[in-house]
């Protein structure tokens, strides 16, 4: 893809590359995404009934990203219809925030970010626009942070020839990473990472997210979390829905860890050369009752706290 929006797009994220981010572009047409047909069942139950590509894929990225940027062409004083249909999509996350009054872990910290081109020059050109956005990255839990909006991009490789786009996109790359960057991070690892590591990232994301970069993974990661891990999560107001256990080589690709912290009946060893683990023993949960694992929650809950205070100077 060649276009104008393109252009901006991957300019913005070669600057966050170069600045040690990990960036992943989804073009939105390239998806099977459903437009909303508004079943409701997302404001009782916190799911969308639609099988596609956002509930595959969209949702968990959604979750687990700490900047979210929306980029597109103007279509009649708005965004695309592909990207209206994403944002409409996500009154399934509007309603798990608002509705079944849950917090994401990563809300405090995720960022929102929007770019845009319009052909035409008028001055209110991108209002439509900014008002879906804030209402898009309120709905996934994103302080709408600013935009990149340029008038009278028309022909191809206008914004190839923009005089200032380039310092444009430096500036605000700069500006919108340089706090998530100054953290020091935290890795938790478990064997599957569909409970232990889940439980011990999302306190510590929730809690000292602002303070610390906070991921969690498994050596041998399952396809999912474990099925209690969100209902006793939700017990305790945080939402862990459209979590994926992810990898340790996944988790690292920004960099290693300040702080590795294993969980488990027994040591984990993984390949982190120079970063020396601590392990929390902890109880095997497999195969049981929902009480066992809210014992588990605030027991971890706890040594994250009691861990996060001890690294915390002052």
């Amino acid at each position: 893809m060649k276009g104008n929006t393109n252009t901006l797009l991957n300019t913005f994220t070669e600057e966050a590359k170069h600045m040690g981010v990990d960036t992943r572009i989804i073009h939105v047409t390239e998806k099977n995404i459903e437009p909303c047909k508004e079943y409701i069942v997302c404001e009782k139950k916190g799911y969308c009934p639609i099988e596609d590509d956002m509930a595959r894929e969209l949702y968990p990225l959604l979750r687990r990203a700490d900047i979210v940027v929306a980029a597109t062409p103007i279509f009649f004083y708005n965004c695309t219809a592909q990207l209206k249909a994403v944002i409409d999509r996500c009154q399934t996350l509007w309603a798990r925030k608002y509705k079944l009054k849950l917090k994401d872990p990563g809300s405090e910290t995720r960022r929102g970010y929007l770019l845009a081109v319009g052909a035409t020059s008028g001055k209110n050109l991108f209002e439509g626009l900014n008002l879906t956005a804030s209402y898009f990255f309120d709905a996934i839990d994103a302080s709408f942070e600013g935009s990149l909006t340029y008038r009278g991009i028309e022909h191809r490789k206008d914004m190839e020839k923009h005089p200032t786009m380039r310092e444009d996109v430096q500036h605000a790359v700069e500006k919108l990473l340089q706090p998530l960057m100054e953290r020091k991070k935290i890795l938790f690892l478990c064997h599957d990472s569909s409970c232990y590591s889940q439980i011990a990232g999302a306190y510590a994301q929730k809690l000292f997210g602002k303070r610390f970069d906070v991921s969690c993974a498994g050596i041998q990661p399952l396809e999912s979390t474990h099925p209690l891990l969100e209902p006793v999560m939700r017990e305790d107001g945080i939402d862990m829905a459209f979590r994926i256990p992810q990898s340790l080589e996944s988790a690292s690709i920004s960099g290693p860890p300040d702080w590795l912290v294993t969980l488990g009946e027994s040591k984990i060893e993984p390949n982190l050369p120079h970063v020396v683990p601590m392990h929390w023993k902890l109880p095997a949960y497999a195969d049981k009752p929902i009480d066992f694992v809210r014992k588990l929650r605030d027991d971890i809950k706890q040594r994250v706290m009691q861990f996060i205070g001890n690294i915390t100077p002052g």
